[in-house]
């Protein structure tokens, strides 16, 4: 502090009197905050909402943990923490279990309920969203909100859960999101200002740990950028440049010349002499690319262990390890294989030995014991929470991975190895975006480990490092919303709000806002102006009788004697208006004037007063109708699918009018309530049809698995002898008419239909839940441990469902069900 000026250290102390709970929880801190955290806990402690875009790895989750330190300074405020996957809610129950006592920490994730009454709550953000619908007792006394990984709410499956989370909060709870670095952070702030008022937005494109980005041209570690490190110009390495233009052969090389002649295996480091004679040949082509053994041990020669090779295939994953396993290399040293082997047995001790060998367990143990591993959606969960585990202890040296690991947990690397630029998407091979580069990217680089992180592109044929440097350069991507009504948030938000309240809910979606930036201001004007008038109509209230009734008399009045003032004023002009009119109006105001002497309302002495704030009414009703009119008139495209939804549920007799006209929700809507998921008005029906009425559980457990399982490629669904037999198939049947029927009625009211159900798995899940083995379940399957398990935990969310809203003998056949399902492997893990 001695260094300061005794200007800066007045500063400094004014800060600490202002904020300070920041200045206790910085104390308690093992490394000091940086600029944009210290400016997102200010807010915080102000009493505003923040939102903080910043880069992987920059430490967001500082300003989270702030939010919860504030929330246990208050003797009763509670903090909600909210995640996208089950995995991330485990490992941050974990971490803050860990720091404030298991005790003051619960955990919820629609499978798991642990201390749900506790001050501090890490849940999924479905959990919430359906807490929200439901009125949750928990929600009382809630003031802090975390939104972690916020920019999901552009997945197309799930972002709208963000949106409906982000709209139904109380104004007063304080939202702490937290978002990769979104090109239209700013935008995305002013929707935040505008739904849920005071926001702060704090954005820092500033990586903690700077990352340096390299091009493997087969052995030689090349920079991407020049040495004057001006990325934001994409200025390109001048050396790569030429190499690129001269199509991957170095100066020096003529066409004909065997790729690599002159470099002998094992020799010196990467910048040898050798090494750079040995040319890129005209006839480059994959197999010049060094083989990933020989990549690993460049890597650790530099010390760039340890590295996540992201690899877009879950076979190239386990392929690439398999390649390492072939070959010698071996990166940990005898008291780290000690370590792991000791970790691994104590977390699979429950699984019994013919299932770990069903599962590959013991090369899976070799090749952890080496250091490496692969990590992606098909392994056993319990194998993905070790991996992860090992990763972190630094007692692994090289992942491979699929990219679902960047937007995953908590696994940085000194090193990320890009094997590849593009991915298969599903229908084709498309080039990865600027926001997927910088998310892969983002996990190279420890903060408080490396000075530095690395990322490194293998050089392909065609490779344009322009490109790669664009990609490398650009702000990430931009934040698009998913959000569009479904048939259950239709029926929720029409029972708490009807349907015009709704509309104008959805009016301030985010999707509206980006549709129509205008409208939201709009809305909220239109709010406001709707308190404005019901102060207006308290404040002419009159104790005699109804004074809007007086006013509109008099406001009628006083308009036809202006007419009639400038009638007579325009008398001998071409075009007067009838002697007929004349007398109708005259008539008229006769009339007016004698019903208004006969109003109550005429004899109140304060009527004068009544009446100017009945003229205040008046002007601002006509001004919000002209709103409301300039609203619809705009592209309303998000409440125009309400509509749409809305006139499906009517029709199906799930929303109901009452006399005056207004939609409510009728008898059957109130089991729709209480369904969550792609495939809600499906089940709703299939249950009010009680086609499901006659299944064992097994049978429903394989029902459930057609309606929540979609195969990861074009696949054939199979025939009917590889379907369960006796009464599932005549559910099935029915099922499936009731989803054709749904989808032309979707098509009639201009709605997307969904895809119908599958039975991929519908005789493996029946299997499985009368009791049979692993291996021959998977093997009817087809599918890795991992997917199994995810989509019979899927199975087990909607059996939960049904259990809760089906009547008498088919609840209780679906938590027959449940248990029959959650077995084994099934059972080891709370992760997804």
């Amino acid at each position: 502090m001695s260094t300061l000026s005794p200007a800066e250290r007045y500063a400094a102390a004014r800060a600490r009197r202002a904020a300070p709970e920041l200045q206790l929880f910085r104390e308690r801190q093992d490394f000091d905050l940086d600029p944009f955290q210290l400016e997102a806990c200010r807010a915080l402690e102000a009493g505003r909402g923040v939102l903080v875009a910043a880069p992987t790895g920059a430490g967001k989750t500082i300003v989270a943990e702030f939010a919860v330190h504030l929330a246990l300074a208050d003797p009763r405020a509670k903090v909600f923490y909210t995640t996208p996957i089950k995995a991330l809610s485990n490992q941050k129950y974990s971490e803050l279990a860990a720091e404030h006592g298991a005790e003051r920490i619960g955990l919820l994730t629609g499978d798991t309920n642990v201390n749900s009454s506790a001050r501090v709550v890490v849940m999924t953000t479905e959990v919430l969203r359906n807490m929200l619908y439901a009125d949750s007792p928990l929600l009382k006394d809630l003031a802090y909100v975390v939104m972690d990984e916020v920019h999901y709410l552009a997945d197309r499956f799930r972002g709208a859960v963000w949106e409906e989370v982000i709209i139904h909060l109380p104004r007063e709870v304080r939202l702490v999101s937290l978002s990769a670095t979104v090109s239209n952070a700013e935008e995305f702030g002013d929707w935040l200002q505008a739904v849920r008022g005071d926001t702060d937005v704090v954005v820092s494109e500033d990586r903690p740990v700077p990352l340096e980005q390299h091009v493997l041209v087969r052995s030689k570690l090349m920079d991407l950028f020049d040495d004057s490190g001006a990325i934001a110009a994409n200025r390109v390495n001048p050396e790569l440049a030429r190499l690129a233009s001269a199509g991957g052969r170095p100066a020096g090389t003529y066409r004909g010349q065997h790729p690599g002649r002159h470099h002998r295996k094992g020799q010196g480091g990467l910048g040898s002499e050798g090494q750079r004679q040995g040319g890129l040949g005209g006839g480059w082509n994959a197999g010049d690319r060094m083989d990933r053994p020989d990549v690993v041990r460049l890597l650790e020669s530099r010390h760039l262990l340890p590295a996540i090779f992201f690899v877009f295939s879950r076979a190239g994953c386990d392929a690439a390890v398999q390649q390492i396993m072939r070959s010698d290399l071996r990166l940990t040293e005898k008291w780290e294989r000690d370590e792991i082997r000791d970790l691994v047995e104590e977390r699979c001790r429950a699984i019994p030995d013919a299932d770990l060998g069903v599962l590959g367990y013991w090369d899976w143990l070799d090749g952890l014991e080496r250091g490496v591993a692969a990590h992606h959606a098909g392994l056993l969960p319990a194998f993905k929470e070790i991996i992860e585990e090992l990763f972190q202890r630094k007692l692994l040296k090289v992942v491979f991975a699929t990219e679902t690991l960047a937007l995953g947990v908590n696994m940085p690397a000194r090193t990320v190895v890009l094997e590849k630029l593009e991915k298969f998407n599903g229908e084709a091979r498309v080039p990865i975006t600027p926001g997927e580069y910088t998310q892969l990217t983002g996990r190279a680089g420890r903060r408080g480990i490396d000075v530095e992180g690395h990322a490194v592109i293998q050089w392909i044929g065609g490779l344009d490092p322009a490109a790669v440097a664009s990609l490398a350069s650009r702000r990430s991507y931009p934040l698009v919303s998913s959000f569009r009504p479904t048939y259950n948030m239709a029926v929720n938000l029409i029972e708490q709000f009807g349907r015009e309240r709704t509309r104008e809910i959805l009016e301030s979606s985010f999707a509206q806002f980006q549709a129509d930036r205008a409208v939201v201001d709009l809305a909220r004007r239109l709010r406001e102006q709707e308190k404005s008038l019901e102060a207006y109509a308290e404040a002419m209230r009159c104790h005699l009788g109804d004074f809007a009734e007086y006013a509109t008399l008099r406001r009628e009045l006083t308009d036809l004697e202006r007419k009639n003032a400038r009638a007579e004023g325009r008398r001998g002009e071409l075009g007067n208006e009838s002697r007929s009119e004349r007398d109708k109006r005259q008539r008229r105001i006769a009339e007016l004037r004698r019903r208004m002497k006969q109003h109550p309302c005429h004899a109140c002495n304060d009527r004068e007063a009544h009446a100017r704030w009945a003229e205040r009414w008046w002007r601002l009703k006509r001004e919000h109708d002209q709103l409301a009119t300039q609203i619809r008139g705009r592209t309303g495209a998000v409440a125009q699918v309400f509509d749409r939804v809305s006139d499906v549920l009517l029709e199906l007799g799930y929303l109901e009018r009452d006399q005056h006209g207004r939609l409510g929700v009728a008898g059957p809507g109130t089991a729709l309530r209480r369904i969550y998921g792609e495939r809600d008005l499906l089940v709703a029906e299939c249950l009010r049809s009680g086609v499901w009425d006659g299944l064992d559980a097994a049978g429903l457990a394989a029902l459930a698995s057609c309606l929540v399982f979609e195969p990861r490629r074009e696949r054939e669904e199979v025939g009917e002898h590889g379907l369960p037999r006796g009464a599932f198939r005549a559910a099935l049947e029915a099922t499936e008419a009731i989803w054709e029927r749904l989808s032309e009625l979707e098509t009639e009211h201009r709605l997307p239909d969904s895809d119908p159900p599958s039975t991929g798995i519908a005789l493996a899940t029946q299997r499985w839940a009368q009791g049979a083995q692993l291996d021959s379940v998977l093997r009817d399957a087809d599918l890795a441990a991992g997917d199994f398990v995810r989509w019979m935990k899927q199975a087990i969310d909607l059996l939960d469902q049904i259990s809760i809203v089906a009547d008498g003998p088919l609840g209780r056949t679906a938590r027959v069900a449940i248990d029959a399902i959650r077995r084994g492997i099934v059972a080891y893990s709370a992760v997804q």
